[in-house]
C-alpha cells in the first residue's frame, strides 16, 4: 500500500524541527506545571491568608508564580545572549546578525513556547478569570512569532529583545500579590514600583 506523500511545507517544517528545542518546549510545559503546584504548596505554608482566598484568586496566585519564574529565566538568558555571549557581536561571525542562533537561544525560545502553551491552556480553561481575548491574542501572537523564529533560525535577536522586557513581569506580579494581601499602600510596594519604572525604562532603551 502506497502512503500519501506529506505536503512539501509540512516536510520542510519536520526537517527543521530539532530535538533540542522540542525538548525545551516540553521542559517549559513541565516547568510551568511544577512551579504552579509548588507555588500553591509554599504559599499555603508561608502565607496565612492563602487559604482564605477564593478558588479563582488561588488559581491566579499560582499562575502568577510560574509567570514570574518564566520571566526571570528568559530575561536573564536574553540579557546574557544579547550582551554577554558575543553571539550577536558585529564581526564575530560571517553570518548576518539576523540569521544567528545557537543551542542556548533555541532552548530559551523553546522554553517560552512551552510556557505560553501552558499559560494559554490555563487561560482558556478558566476563561475569562485569568484574562480576556486580549490575553489569548497576546499569547497566540507570541507563540506564532517565536515558532517562526525557531523553524527559520532567523530574527532571534529581535525575539530575545522582546523577551528581555519580561524582566518587568515580576514587579507587576508582586504588585498584584501585595494588593491581594492587603499591602497595596506599603512602602515595599512603593519601592518596587520605583524599581519597576527604572527597569521598564532600561528595557525600552535596550529594545530600541
Amino acid at each position: 500500500m502506497v502512503g500519501l506523500p506529506f505536503p512539501p511545507g509540512l516536510v520542510s517544517i519536520m526537517d527543521t524541527v530539532g530535538p533540542t528545542w522540542l525538548t525545551s518546549v516540553f521542559s517549559g510545559i513541565i516547568m510551568s506545571i511544577i512551579v504552579y503546584k509548588l507555588t500553591g504548596f509554599l504559599s499555603l505554608l508561608c502565607f496565612k491568608g492563602y487559604d482564605k482566598l477564593s478558588k479563582a484568586e488561588q488559581v491566579e496566585w499560582n499562575n502568577r508564580g510560574f509567570s514570574t519564574f518564566h520571566a526571570l529565566i528568559v530575561a536573564s538568558a536574553s540579557f546574557y545572549l544579547l550582551l554577554l555571549s558575543g553571539l550577536f557581536d558585529e564581526g564575530s561571525q560571517d553570518d548576518l546578525i539576523i540569521n544567528r542562533n545557537s543551542i542556548v537561544s533555541n532552548s530559551v525560545l523553546g522554553i517560552s513556547v512551552g510556557y505560553f502553551l501552558a499559560d494559554m491552556s490555563m487561560i482558556l480553561r478558566n476563561f475569562p478569570a485569568l484574562g480576556g481575548l486580549e490575553y489569548v491574542l497576546h499569547h497566540g501572537l507570541s507563540m506564532y512569532s517565536i515558532f517562526l523564529s525557531l523553524i527559520s533560525g532567523q530574527a532571534q535577536i529581535y525575539i530575545l529583545m522582546v523577551l528581555f522586557s519580561e524582566a518587568t513581569t515580576p514587579f507587576v506580579n508582586l504588585r498584584w500579590y501585595l494588593d491581594v494581601a492587603g499591602k497595596k499602600s506599603s512602602k515595599m510596594l512603593q519601592g518596587f514600583f520605583c524599581s519597576y519604572t527604572s527597569l521598564l525604562t532600561c528595557s525600552s532603551t535596550l529594545i530600541r
